[in-house]
């Protein structure tokens, strides 16, 4: 990963501090599923989509040359060639629905096939390396980047296909119908002031030239649009993860009765998206008014267009038919920005949103986000001991917490880290495991090691209650007896028994002490090298958390462990005591051995005394 110096600039990752293309980087990122290995299945489906369309571009050639054909023999009247015509009906309307029904599965499979080549993209990008998790400090105004992730791509890749489709089709439709009015309706002659003026290809000329003015209308009216969307969907984001904060701390907020402010909060939010939807509704109206203009007049023009012609006896019935479904034809191809500006607006808010969080990715990989003292140095160990050298940690508006650290904590130590509130302990534990984005120094830990956070909510992901106690190591191949004889020795012999029970929801109904016992039962069985605690015992009554901590010696002697805790009685499951002590310039760490006369009473000798 390139380094880049510093703390945090003020502006974010969208900020003045340089210009970004919104546009061409989300097709640099976007149009790789045409690279690599999904680019065979890619130009596989896109091929498939463009001869679908060439082949219903010629069924609308072959409608088109129907109705002259049945028209003039309206005209002369004759019976047998009416029939003859209306027997080319089953075949021409069979091929234009299988055409049609052919670009409509293929369009879908494309879009399915690239979003979702995109959407694993972004998620396996956001999720790796705790990305997800350092998001939340270095970018905070990504609001719901799960969102972004699972409904703006969508948003910004199913209409894009259509939007491409449209256009090539569009573009071929006009040229090819362009060349009929040519053809068919030719130039017009007429006299002005005296002089015979002649206009070729007059038709053609006509539809391109309202087209061009219609869509300027549109534009000029509907540019405004893309930034109140924008805005409308941010308005949205917000509302939604209001919502999912409330349902998140749902017990918190009921306990202590906090409805009303919630209430309000959760209003004035809503308020905020139906401010933002008025603003849409009234640009969407000045743009209706020019969109229903043109409907007006669009099947009109052709038609008084034509009518010298007919009435002067240069063109049959169906000739004047032909050449008006020509135009409108040639119409409807060149005005597609407006029939599609609004969808358009919407389309570009989404790529934007998703390009934010691209940009945010990239900066989280390469250190833009950090300026000035650089940035933490995360290597290996040449020892078997982690070495903690001339650490520096700072919070993102530059205040330093911990200054110039320095401490080798041994293999097999058992170290507490304590301090008062607010002196980095939690922060130090973040920057061990690699997602504290701001400070300076380095940390070495031995390589190959394996190593296990156990914080003060652990995680319990969704499925049976084995699949709990194994996490995140899925695939590990241990028996059923070994993981309830962990549980038992981890006070939870009682749920023993519903192992392979993954009809209830674990995150749910099991208490925060439970959770914490969970989390000293995945130690037993997985057995890591390096275990890091944060708070680990603090829903246990202090007879339960003497238990949890006195297999750290008996099942884990060989392990290093580094808690950070403050509840008295923790010293004596400890080797030695790292003190942050509060300075004006930032925390200092003192250390001190400590003899614990609890370890005589159980028996077992200290690691690294």
């Amino acid at each position: 990963m390139a380094e880049k110096e510093g703390l945090p600039r003020d502006d974010g990752p969208s900020g003045p501090s340089r210009e970004r293309s919104r546009a061409r980087e989300f097709f640099r990122t976007a149009l790789g599923f045409w690279r690599g290995r999904s680019r065979l299945r890619a130009w596989g489906l896109t091929l498939l989509v463009l001869a679908f369309a060439a082949a219903q571009l010629g069924a609308q050639l072959g409608i088109n040359a129907w109705q002259r054909l049945f028209f003039d023999a309206l005209e002369r009247k004759s019976v047998g060639e009416v029939l003859g015509a209306i027997g080319w009906v089953p075949v021409i309307v069979g091929f234009s629905a299988v055409t049609l029904s052919g670009v409509v599965v293929t369009r879908m499979l494309l879009q399915t096939r690239w979003r979702e080549w995109l959407t694993l993209h972004l998620a396996g990008w956001w999720i790796a390396d705790q990305r997800y998790y350092r998001l939340g400090f270095i970018a905070e105004e990504q609001t719901a980047p799960e969102f972004r992730i699972a409904e703006d791509v969508r948003l910004s890749v199913e209409p894009l296909v259509e939007f491409a489709l449209g256009l090539i089709t569009a573009t071929v439709t006009a040229l090819t119908f362009a060349a009929i009015l040519w053809q068919v309706a030719g130039s017009i002659e007429f006299r002005l002031a005296g002089t015979t003026v002649v206009i070729p290809f007059y038709m053609a000329i006509a539809a391109i030239l309202y087209a061009v003015t219609v869509s300027l209308a549109a534009y000029f009216t509907g540019r405004p649009l893309v930034a109140k969307v924008s805005h409308k969907n941010q308005m949205e984001a917000q509302f939604r993860a209001e919502m999912t904060r409330l349902r998140e701390n749902a017990e918190s907020i009921a306990l202590i009765k906090g409805d009303d402010d919630e209430r309000a909060s959760v209003q004035d939010n809503y308020r905020n998206v139906v401010r933002s939807w008025i603003h849409i509704v009234r640009q969407q109206g000045v743009i209706a008014i020019v969109m229903n203009t043109n409907g007006a007049l669009f099947p009109i023009i052709p038609l008084v267009l034509i009518a010298p012609k007919y009435l002067s006896g240069d063109l049959s019935l169906g000739a004047v038919m032909q050449v008006t479904a020509a135009f409108s034809a040639v119409q409807s191809a060149l005005i597609w920005f407006v029939d599609n500006f609004v969808k358009l607006a919407e389309w570009y808010a989404s790529l934007e949103r998703v390009d934010e969080l691209v940009e945010t990715l990239e900066d989280l990989d390469i250190g833009t986000i950090m300026e000035g003292e650089g940035q933490v140095e995360l290597g290996t160990s040449a020892d078997d001991a982690i070495h903690i050298d001339n650490l520096s940690l700072a919070h993102r508006n530059g205040r330093v917490v911990i200054a110039d650290a320095s401490v080798i904590i041994k293999a097999g130590e058992k170290v507490l880290i304590t301090g008062a509130s607010g002196t980095g302990k939690s922060t130090l534990i973040r920057a061990l495991a690699g997602l504290w984005p701001w400070g300076s120094g380095s940390i070495s830990v031995p390589p190959g090691q394996d190593i296990a956070f156990v914080p003060q909510k652990p995680y319990i992901p969704t499925g049976n209650l084995k699949a709990a106690l194994v996490y995140p190591h899925a695939d590990m191949a241990v028996g059923n007896e070994v993981i309830v004889e962990a549980m038992k020795r981890c006070g939870l012999g009682y749920l023993s028994r519903r192992l392979d029970d993954d009809n209830d929801k674990w995150d749910q109904t099991l208490s925060g002490g439970e959770r914490q016992r969970i989390a000293f039962a995945r130690l037993l069985i997985q057995k890591p090298d390096i275990i890091i605690m944060d708070e680990a015992t603090s829903a246990l009554d202090e007879d339960s958390q003497n238990g949890l901590l006195g297999l750290l010696r008996e099942d884990l002697a060989a392990a290093t462990v580094i808690s950070v805790g403050h509840r008295a009685g923790l010293e004596e499951f400890h080797d030695r005591k790292i003190t942050l002590e509060r300075r004006p310039a930032g925390a200092r760490l003192t250390s001190e051995r400590l003899t614990n006369p609890l370890w005589r009473i159980f028996g077992l000798n200290k690691a690294g005394a």
